[in-house]
């Protein structure tokens, strides 16, 4: 039986987020437009510098989230501005609810639909969604 593009593309979210190298939480982020992958991110140091997980490196901790990280969404997005690809009228796959500020970013971006498996509560409201469709895979909304 073939798989619905939902279930494919958060299939694949899931497989990017073993990238990850914050030991805090895996997560991962697919971008379509068309029912095609413009990008993937996964949550991680920037380029080149050292990562949490590795061996006397760990968090750089402020306000209880990690500095050092750069989230899976923004990873996603910002792959989309280096390589020259639009995000207006894309979907995000996230593995994860976003956090606020994922969410702000996701919005500029004109991405117009997000797709989570897990709900991730936040210190503080997330208000950043509108105008921007909301769909939980996990609980079938």
């Amino acid at each position: 039986m073939r798989t619905d593009w939902n279930t494919y593309f958060m299939e694949i979210a899931n497989a990017v987020k073993t990238r990850s190298t914050c030991e805090r939480l895996n997560v991962g982020c697919v971008l379509t437009k068309d029912n095609r992958i413009i990008a993937t991110g996964y949550n991680g140091s920037i380029s080149g510098h050292p990562h949490c997980d590795e061996d006397g490196i760990g968090h750089l901790m402020y306000e209880n989230g990690c500095k050092r990280t750069i989230h899976a969404e923004l990873n996603a997005l910002l792959q989309c501005a280096k390589n020259g690809i639009a995000t207006n009228g894309a979907t995000a796959y996230v593995t994860h609810y976003p956090c606020p500020d994922c969410m702000k970013s996701l919005n500029q971006a004109g991405i117009k639909k997000v797709y989570y498996n897990e709900y991730y509560p936040h210190r503080y409201r997330n208000q950043f969604d509108y105008g921007i469709e909301l769909f939980s895979l996990k609980e079938g909304k």
